[in-house]
């Protein structure tokens, strides 16, 4: 074989290889491209999933807070009143025990922020359920009385608002600094 003709020969392998090479590079190129597109919608779909979890215990947060305080309100209206109060008394219990489990779980789930403002609500809540508890059984201790309770339940609705523009702002629904 002539070098002419051995160069034609070497001329068209490496076209052909570089032309099966270049269809493989393509081929894997595209792959690392499906697969970052594949990872991308896997991560936004988990971030979708985890926003939707916050914002249902939020919710259940925001639910059973409103439910046990409505609850305390109604036993201390019923303590004024002379009626049978073991409807008040098992609805503030139920409402105390759904208040609890949804707490436990948003402690696992909910942003530090708003699990102190939480906390702090949750704490509060249970003061003034053993207010209303030694109302309700005689018991008083120094400054138990209707209307000191009264006062706390108010204070912990507004307080509650706060918690709830909180969860708002973590949500992305209001840009409201919940330091007010």
């Amino acid at each position: 074989m002539d070098v002419g003709g051995a160069t034609a020969l070497v001329v068209a392998v490496v076209g052909v290889v570089g032309t099966l090479l270049s269809a493989l590079l393509t081929q894997r190129a595209a792959d690392r491209s499906r697969r970052r597109e594949q990872e991308h919608a896997e991560e936004l779909q988990e971030r979708r999933r985890q926003a939707q979890e916050l914002r249902s215990c939020y919710v259940a947060l925001n639910t059973s807070a409103r439910q046990y305080l409505a609850a305390l309100t109604d036993q201390v209206h019923a303590l004024g009143r002379d009626e049978d109060l073991r409807v008040v008394r098992q609805r503030l219990t139920e409402a105390r025990d759904q208040y609890r489990d949804v707490y436990a779980e948003a402690q696992l789930r909910v942003p530090e922020r708003v699990l102190d403002l939480a906390g702090d609500f949750s704490h509060d809540l249970g003061v003034v359920y053993g207010m209303v508890r030694r109302l309700d059984d005689g018991a008083l201790r120094a400054g138990d009385s209707q209307a000191a309770v009264q006062e706390s339940i108010d204070a912990l609705w507004s307080r509650l608002r706060r918690i709830r523009r909180a969860m708002r702002v973590e949500l992305g629904a209001s840009r409201v600094d919940f330091g007010r």
